[in-house]
C-alpha cells in the first residue's frame, strides 16, 4: 500500500501506537473480556483509566497544586460558553485573533458584558495583536492561543493583571506551559491529544465560584471537577485514546521533546515555502504557527492551485487544502506529524515547481 501523509487539521493524525492500542481495547479493554466501547464507566478498570489521564495531563505539563483536569462532552465550542457562564460576573476581556476566537467572544457577548479589546481581522487574522491595553476590572482575559485557519500562534505565556482563561485547541501538549499563568486552560481533545468527542479543561479551583448567576448543573465546572469527569456518563472511548495519546507523548520525551521535533518540522516546511517561488506564506512570521502552515500559490500563479492539490494528492499528501474561509493550503504538523511527513510535503513542493519553473 503506498504511504500515505495526513495534515488533517482535525481531527488530527494519531501515533500508530495509539491506533493499535485502541483496536485491541476495543476487542478486549484491560483483560476485562469487555469492549472498550460497551465498557461501564462505573468500573474498577474505567476508574483506573480517568485516574491516570488526569495524572498525566498533570506531570506532562507540570500543572501545579490548586488545579483540576476534567473531560467534557460538547467539544471547544461548547467551552465558549461554559467559560462565559462559569466566570463572567461584570466585564470580560477578549482579544479577537480568528473564527473560533470571535466565536468565543460572541457567547460572552450574549451573556453580559464582554469588550474585545484587540483584533488582527483588519488584516484577515494574519497576526497576534500586540501592545494592548488589559482592563484591570475584568474578571477574565480570554485568549485563543494557536488559530487553525489562519496559521497564527502565540508561543509564549503573557503576563496578565486579570485571571488569564486560553483555548490551547491546536498547540496543547506541544511546547510546555507555565499553567500558573492561568486561571484555565481549554480545548478539544482533536489536535494533539486524542480524537473528536472530548474536551479537556484545566482549571484554578479558587477561579470558581465567584458569579452570582445561578449555573444550569450541566455547566457549573465545580460539579464535573467534584463528580471527577463522571457526572453523566462520559466520553469513554475518546478519553481512552487520550490516555493513549499521552502515554506516547511520555514516551517520546515529554512536551520539551516535542516541542524540539515541531520546531524542526515546521522549519523545514516554512524554508521551502519561502524558498519556492511558486509559493507565498500567508501568517506574519513573527507570529507563524508551529501547528497549522497555511500557504498559498504565488502572486500569478493561482491558476495551479488546483493543480497542485491534485498533484500532492496522487503523491500522497492528504489534508492540505486550506479552510473554506480562506482557500489556499494548511499543513496541519501536529505532534504525530512525523519529519518523514513534512519532508514528502516538501520534495513535493520541489517537485511540482520544476514542472513549472
Amino acid at each position: 500500500m503506498k504511504k500515505v501523509h495526513v495534515f488533517n487539521a482535525g481531527p488530527c493524525l494519531l501515533p500508530q501506537e495509539v491506533y493499535d492500542s485502541a483496536i485491541e481495547a476495543i476487542r478486549d479493554f484491560a483483560g476485562t473480556g469487555v469492549s472498550v466501547l460497551s465498557i461501564s464507566h462505573r468500573t474498577k478498570e474505567w476508574d483506573a483509566i480517568m485516574d491516570e489521564t488526569r495524572a498525566l495531563w498533570k506531570e506532562l505539563l507540570n500543572i501545579p497544586d490548586g488545579y483540576e483536569v476534567i473531560f467534557l462532552g460538547g467539544g471547544a465550542s461548547l467551552q465558549f460558553l461554559y467559560v462565559a457562564m462559569n466566570f463572567l460576573e461584570k466585564k470580560a476581556a477578549y482579544v479577537d485573533t480568528g473564527v473560533w476566537a470571535h466565536k468565543a467572544f460572541k457567547e460572552a457577548k450574549g451573556l453580559g458584558n464582554a469588550v474585545e479589546i484587540a483584533s488582527s481581522s483588519d488584516k484577515n487574522y494574519n497576526y497576534i495583536p500586540k501592545g494592548y491595553e488589559i482592563p484591570k476590572d475584568a474578571d477574565y482575559l480570554h485568549i485563543t492561543t494557536n488559530n487553525t485557519i489562519y496559521g497564527t500562534e502565540l508561543k509564549e505565556d503573557i503576563d496578565c493583571p486579570v485571571p488569564l482563561i486560553a483555548d490551547m485547541s491546536s498547540d496543547i501538549m506541544s511546547r510546555p506551559v507555565d499553567v500558573s499563568k492561568y486561571a484555565m486552560i481549554y480545548g478539544g481533545a482533536q489536535k494533539n491529544v486524542g480524537p473528536a468527542g472530548v474536551a479537556f479543561a484545566i482549571i484554578r479551583t479558587d477561579a470558581l465560584g465567584k458569579v452570582s448567576r445561578y449555573l444550569p448543573t450541566m455547566l457549573d465546572y465545580r460539579v464535573h471537577i467534584d463528580k471527577l469527569s463522571m457526572f453523566n456518563t462520559p466520553p469513554v472511548f475518546s478519553i481512552y485514546v487520550m490516555h493513549e495519546t499521552l502515554k506516547w507523548i511520555k514516551a517520546q520525551g515529554g512536551v520539551e521533546a516535542i516541542q524540539k521535533v515541531n520546531i524542526r518540522k515546521a522549519e523545514t516546511l516554512y524554508n521551502e515555502i519561502d524558498r519556492n517561488p511558486l509559493f507565498v506564506g500567508t501568517a506574519a512570521r513573527e507570529d507563524r504557527s508551529l501547528m497549522n502552515i497555511c500557504f498559498v500559490m504565488a502572486p500569478g500563479k493561482e491558476e495551479l492551485q488546483d493543480e497542485f492539490l491534485a498533484f500532492a494528492k496522487a503523491h500522497g499528501i492528504i489534508g492540505i487544502k486550506g479552510h473554506r474561509s480562506v482557500g489556499g493550503f494548511r499543513a496541519s504538523t501536529y505532534n504525530a506529524c512525523t519529519q518523514e511527513d513534512v519532508d514528502a510535503l516538501v520534495a513535493c513542493m520541489k517537485e511540482f515547481e520544476k514542472l513549472h519553473a
